[in-house]
């Protein structure tokens, strides 16, 4: 089993980057954010769990959002791996996962960033907030706000997974193909 997680900040192009890597590797795309709208839409106990704590305006709880991804796993036995998107987004949900996925006999193959520069990303954002319909995508400073936070939030991650030697830094500009042709470089090296 291959498991990979991409990291990003908003407006690095992770989305686009992960339909095509779920395409050519075969692998089960993991976003927290479509797990929580799939267990709270199906009214499971994590879901209905999950709901009290955004009705309340709090962030779900790790042992949460962990539980979500065991029962995913488990519901996809045969696959070939796993797309992390999303998460982990702390040191401590890294080291949960790594447990979790220990418990399973597989473990995080490589994390691969999208490096981007702020002026970038600001650019690509203020870009798609003309379409997308997303406020924080119309306005500089929150956009600005999004890129610290990140870099604030995945530091620690980061550097878990470089103690392990599982980082890569992958260059996030250029065009759509050159950035995917960088990724699977580094995917096949390691498939190997």
């Amino acid at each position: 089993m291959f498991n990979l997680i991409l990291f990003g900040p908003p407006g690095s192009g992770k989305g686009t980057q992960s339909e095509k890597l779920v395409d050519k590797y075969g692998l089960v795309h993991l976003s927290t954010g479509n797990l929580l709208r799939e267990e709270i839409a199906n009214k499971t106990p994590l879901g209905t769990e999950a709901k009290n704590f955004m009705d309340k305006g709090q962030l779900v709880p790790d042992e949460v959002v962990i539980g979500m991804i065991d029962n995913s796993l488990d519901q996809h036995k045969d696959a070939m791996g796993f797309l992390f998107d999303g998460f982990p987004r702390t040191a401590a949900q890294a080291e949960a996962l790594d447990k979790l996925l220990e418990l399973k006999k597989t473990g995080i193959a490589i994390v691969l960033a999208l490096e981007v520069t702020e002026e970038e990303l600001v650019k690509r954002l203020l870009n798609r907030g003309k379409t997308s319909g997303r406020s924080d995508d119309t306005n500089e400073a929150v956009i600005r706000k999004r890129f610290t936070v990140y870099t604030n939030d995945t530091e620690p991650v980061a550097g878990h997974y470089k103690k392990e030697k599982k980082f890569q830094s992958i260059k996030g500009e250029g065009s759509v193909e050159d950035i995917f042709n960088a990724i699977c470089t580094v995917v096949d090296k390691k498939m190997k």
